[in-house]
């Protein structure tokens, strides 16, 4: 059986360590998200890579 093609990559760069707020030092997702990434279907994975990544990214610099 093929999988899917997913259009949408991991945002995993492997730093994987979660910080004093839950979020991956690395990718900035939750640990929530890290574990759902396989099960999101491409628009919520471009949702998350589009919108939420980058603001919390702003927000720690």
């Amino acid at each position: 059986m093929q999988t899917p093609f997913r259009a949408v990559l991991s945002p995993c760069v492997g730093i994987c360590s979660l910080d004093a707020q839950g979020l991956c030092e690395g990718c900035h997702r939750t640990s929530a998200e890290i574990a759902r990434w396989s099960q999101m279907n491409d628009d919520e994975r471009l949702q998350l890579m589009d919108v939420v990544l980058p603001r919390r990214e702003a927000q720690r610099v």
